[in-house]
């Protein structure tokens, strides 16, 4: 039963997050929430809060990644999400430590998020030399990562 429970669970996660992508947010949050009465997890309560913040819920979808990390503490995404809507809230100094501790989560594949956010709050408190470094160490971890080159390119070009 409980096997059975979790494979429901995970196929309303996956409905969920279709659901989500497709612009169908209450259906994705209805979905979400089935999920997470069947078989609760760190991801479908950070995916949750996700979604709530697709809205403007941000209070809703922070409640919903101190859940996420109740049951994974080691979890990256909910870390760096509560510090992207602390930064949308304009709470930027209670962001950098959520932002900290994504950064060095030992289950975290998108460590670039964490630095780039850092380098957004930095920036926008006019601490240019901790909004480079944050800059570059996001693009350190992740090459690729095609905004944090254009953050710290046009940092870079406002300060020479």
């Amino acid at each position: 039963m409980d096997e059975e429970r979790k494979q429901n669970a995970v196929a309303l996660f996956q409905q969920a997050y279709e659901r989500q992508m497709q612009g169908q947010l209450e259906e994705a949050i209805a979905c979400y929430q089935r999920s997470l009465e069947l078989y609760p997890t760190a991801e479908a309560y950070t995916f949750l809060g996700w979604t709530y913040s697709f809205i403007g819920r941000y209070d809703d979808a922070i409640k919903e990644c101190l859940k996420a990390i109740e049951i994974d503490p080691e979890f990256g995404n909910p870390y760096n999400d509560i510090g992207a809507y602390l930064i949308e809230l304009e709470r930027l100094d209670e962001a950098i430590p959520w932002l900290q501790k994504a950064a060095v989560a030992k289950r975290y594949e998108s460590r670039c998020f964490p630095y780039f956010n850092l380098g957004r709050i930095y920036e926008r408190k006019g601490q240019w030399q901790q909004a480079l470094e944050s800059y570059e160490k996001a693009i350190q971890v992740s090459p690729e990562y095609l905004l944090a080159h254009h953050a710290l390119n046009r940092l870079k070009g406002m300060l020479d």
